[in-house]
């Protein structure tokens, strides 16, 4: 079993969070733009070994689709298109840009930071991968 990678997908911008070899920590990676992540993802899977992909799926609060949700969707079909051997399994992102400004702001980071959407991003990913890889054991 491989790493596992975490999308936060975003029209401008993804953040990206990885596991562990172990699959217990989730951690951030970095914020890549949308236009340039298959090559990205090309590369972490060669480099990383990733077998898996979580991808965040947007909803709204009544389980509606977001505005990006079919964007997302089509995602998770050229990702699995282009990379055949990986899996790609959406879970929920509800909450999680929200639940990644709280983080860095109870943990002191200046507002500069808090307001960095890339730094959101990457922490937004790594609390999507977190949850999924609690949800494995």
């Amino acid at each position: 079993m491989g790493k596992v990678l975490a999308l936060d997908f975003g029209l401008k911008r993804t953040g990206c969070a990885i596991s562990d070899d172990t699959r217990t920590f989730a951690f951030p990676v970095d914020t890549i733009d949308s236009r340039k992540l298959m090559e990205f993802v090309q590369a972490l899977i060669k480099k990383e070994g990733i077998s898996e992909i979580v991808l965040g799926e947007p909803k709204r609060l009544n389980n509606e689709d977001s505005h990006i949700t079919q964007n997302v969707y089509l995602l998770k079909e050229a990702l699995e298109k282009n990379f055949p051997m990986v899996s790609v399994i959406l879970m929920d992102e509800r909450f999680t840009s929200k639940m990644a400004f709280e983080s860095l702001t109870q943990t002191g980071h200046s507002k500069a930071v808090k307001n960095n959407k890339g730094l959101i991003d990457q922490v937004s990913a790594t609390i999507i991968l977190q949850s999924y890889l609690q949800s494995l054991a």
